[in-house]
This record gives structure tokens, sequence and C-alpha cells, in this order.
């Protein structure tokens, strides 16, 4: 009998679809969950509606990624819709701060199941010449996401009852699922009975507990900082362990030890880092320091979004003639460049300097992103390119929360010793924000603070952004003969 081949045009459809709807949840629920936690209160637990949904997002991407090695890239990316969509559903009918947080806890394990899946179902569609094309398409999804979540996000809000943030992911989903289901064909794969469950517990609670302990850090050292800190170190050394006697392991040290893979994840570590500073802190610095509107802001930062799909167009189309290492260092240099823009920031600058920065690092991603993913996927075989695919996506997840945490860490020190200890109070913030500084006696000072604290963030970005360089440099030239023939080969 012959054996039904996919359609890749429609399967690359639902995977854009499944994409987007991750895309679209953070920044849509972002615009909605100041009216919910006015409705529940509690606002000390505002920060975990966002920070649970990562820690489970990350702490079962890799985790997803290997049992997509074993029972097929179909049966685990509908298992990720499913629970994503009932999270979703579960979250509209949330009735207080914690019950919303246990929601957006399993809306996180859909997303670590759908996110390095999708990418994997690209890679095993596509040769690597045509691969970059469609990764284009999905940089572009997240681009056009980032700006129609807070559009869509504010007409919920003002129209439909809050639930809908999250609901509108319903049909969206069933579409996905659907495309999958119909369009999607993939041999028959022999089921491992040996699964290392032990394994995949032991990351897990490692990865939770450093993202609990880097949440804390981001304000101050306290002890749930450090004992989540004591409770991850302990669970690592038992998963290191466990992995070395493990039959079937689920996170195969051999392969994250790869010089492809694992010089092409450290980089991607580091520009999540320095990106995760200019989404967080270039709109406070042109609001508060340049003093102009948040539209300016909304702007400066939407340069990213422009330069981040063009970088991974300009890869997709190149790699092929030129390489996916010099694609790389291309994108390892922009990255830098970009941040010592924003080094050069002072009250005095134009927001055009801030957008340029911007933009310029948002091509260095689009360069870099596409050129690791397709190197870490091509330096595997089929078997085991849903661990490496997740890998990747692991690294990307760790860098932004580490890079929030150092960053805004960073950030209090400056202002501490700016103020000599002072610290700005959130009236004075809101004041600056608000449009209402020039009514504050002490706004020329805290302005003050805030650029002088801000800058040495920017600094600490380019000391990072610069890290991403050297790393690069030390992706092999050439895959070794035993592997698949690289896209840069073909």
């Amino acid at each position: 009998m012959k054996e039904k081949t996919s359609h890749r045009g429609l399967v690359v459809a639902a995977i854009m679809a499944s994409m987007a709807m991750i895309a679209i949840e953070a920044t849509i629920v972002s615009t909605a969950m100041p009216q919910i936690a006015a409705q529940f209160g509690q606002i000390e637990l505002y920060s975990w509606v966002f920070s649970s949904f990562l820690l489970t997002q990350t702490a079962t991407t890799v985790v997803f990624g290997k049992l997509s090695d074993i029972y097929g890239r179909k049966p685990m990316m509908l298992w990720g819709i499913g629970l994503f969509l009932f999270a979703s559903i579960l979250a509209g009918f949330a009735w207080s701060m914690p019950s919303m947080i246990a929601f957006r806890l399993l809306q996180g394990i859909g997303a670590g199941a759908i996110q390095p899946v999708a990418m994997t179902i690209v890679a095993d569609l596509f040769p690597g010449n045509q691969r970059g094309k469609v990764q284009g398409y999905l940089a572009s999804v997240w681009a056009l996401s980032a700006v129609i979540g807070p559009l869509l996000g504010s007409l919920i809000i003002h129209n439909l009852p809050w639930a809908w943030v999250f609901w509108i992911n319903v049909p969206v989903g069933i579409l996905a699922a659907l495309g999958f289901v119909f369009f999607l064909h993939e041999e028959k794969r022999p089921r491992i009975v040996s699964i290392d469950i032990l394994g995949a517990a032991f990351f897990a609670i490692s990865i939770s507990a450093l993202m609990i302990a880097l949440t804390k850090l981001e304000s101050a050292i306290s002890g749930q900082a450090i004992a989540a800190a004591i409770v991850f170190v302990f669970a690592l050394a038992a998963f290191l362990w466990q992995e070395r006697r493990a039959e079937a392991p689920m996170v195969a040290p051999d392969l994250w030890l790869k010089r492809p893979v694992a010089f092409s994840n450290i980089a991607v570590f580091f520009a999540s880092m320095s990106i995760m500073g200019l989404t967080t802190f270039l709109p406070m610095y042109v609001q508060t320091v340049l003093n102009r509107s948040p539209l300016v802001a909304g702007f400066a930062l939407t340069m990213l979004l422009l330069g981040w799909p063009l970088g991974a167009t300009i890869a997709s189309r190149q790699f092929a003639r030129i390489g996916l290492r010099p694609i790389m260092i291309t994108g390892s240099l922009f990255i830098p460049v970009g941040t010592f823009l924003l080094v050069l920031l002072t009250p005095s600058s134009s927001p055009i300097l801030a957008g340029a920065g911007s933009l310029i690092m948002g091509l260095g991603m689009g360069l870099l992103n596409i050129g690791a993913l397709i190197l870490t996927q091509d330096s595997v075989g089929a078997m085991e390119r849903g661990s490496a695919t997740a890998s990747n996506v692991f690294s990307r997840n760790l860098g932004s929360t580490l890079g929030a945490a150092v960053l805004g860490a960073v950030l209090t020190y400056g202002l501490a010793h700016t103020t000599n200890g002072q610290a700005i109070t959130p009236e004075q913030l809101r004041g600056l924000l608000n449009g209402a500084g020039a009514a504050l006696s002490d706004a020329g000072e805290i302005r003050s603070a805030l650029q002088q604290g801000l800058h040495a963030t920017f600094i600490a970005m380019l000391f990072i952004a610069v890290l991403i360089v050297p790393t690069c440099l030390l992706v092999p030239s050439r895959l070794p003969a035993s592997q698949p023939k690289s896209a840069e080969q073909a």
C-alpha cells in the first residue's frame, strides 16, 4: 500500500496557526492583566501569571522534543495543542490569581510541546535549502503577533469579557489541529519501551527551581531564591547521575556536547539575554529619560520587530549559497553593534538612535537564529532532530529568563548607587510614564538616576552581546562526515 505524503503547504499553515497561538498569548495577556488583577486582587502574585507560563514551557521543551523522536511529531503536536486549549478554556473561568496561575502552568506545558515540535516538523518536511524560507515565515508570525496582540487585547477588554483573551485560542487551535490530522502523514515509529521518566522528572524539577530562583532574584536576594537555588543544584546533580545510567536518556549529554549544537545554543542563549534587555528597558528609557510618549517608545521597539523577520528572510535566501556559519557570524556582529548604539544614548539623544539600535539588533537576531536552528538540526540524524530542536528553543527561553534577572539586578544596583540607596517609588515612576513628570519637584533627579541606571544596564547588555561573536567563531565550518549533509554543503 502506497504511503500517504504530507501536504507541505497546508501543514506549514497549521504550524503558523499553532505558533501564532503561542506568540500572541504573551502580548494579549499582558494587555488584559491589569483589569484581571483589579478584579481578583492579590497584586503580589501578578508577575507569576507570566512567570508560571514561561517556567513550565522551558522545563518541558526538551522533554517533548525527545518524546517526539520516540512517538512521532504528530501525536506530540496534537497532545500539546489539546492541553493548551484545555488550559485556555480553564483560564477563562479562573476565579482568583492562584487559579489563574495554575491554569497558566498548564498552558506552558502545552506550549512546551508545540514550539519545538512545530520547528522539528519543518525540518522533517523541507531540505536545508528550503527550510530557511519557512523559518522566515515563522519569524514573521512572531513579529506580527507582537503588534497585533496588544491591539486585540485592548479590543477584547473594551468590548467583551476578559475571558475571551484566552478563549480566542480555541478556534485557532482547532483549525491547527485539523490541519495536522488531515495533512501531516509520517512513518510509523518503533516505540521504545524504556522511557527515562526519572530523568525527565529531575530535569523538570531542576529547571523549574532555576526559573523560580531567577524570578525571585529580579528584585533582591531572598530566602525563597536561595532555597530554589539549592533545590536546583541537587536536582541537577540527580539528573546528571540518572542520565549517565539510563538506557535511553531523556536528555542525552552526547547530543548537547556536540560542537555544532553546543556553540549554536550558547550563541542563542547570549543573544536572547541581550534581546530581553532591549525589550524590557528600551521603552522605559525612551519614555522616562528621553521624555517621549509611549507611542514613540513603541515605535522604537517596533524596529526590532521589523529587523528580525528581515534578517530571517535574508538568512533563508542566502545561507545555501554562503553557508550557515558565515550567516551566524554576521548576525553575531550586528547584535553588539546595535547594542553599542543604545550605550551612546543620552538625555538629549533622538529616539531615532534608539530605533536604529533596535533595528540592527533585530537584523542580527534574524540572521543568528535561523543559522543556529538549521545548523543544530543538520548536526544530527532524523531520530534526534526533535531533541536537537528542543535544545535550541530551551536555550532561547533560558537566555530570556536569565537576561531579565541579571539585567534587572544591574538596573537595581545602578539606581541604588545613584540615589544613595533611596529607591525610586512606583508613584514617581508612574508620574514620569504618565507625562506628569513636570509636576514632580524631583523629576530632574529621577530622570538623571534612571539615565545612569539604564546606561549601566545597556553596558551590561553590550558585554553579553560581545560574547556572541567568539561563540559563533567556535562553530565548526563543516559538520562531521557521519552527520547528514548540511544545507551549507548542499
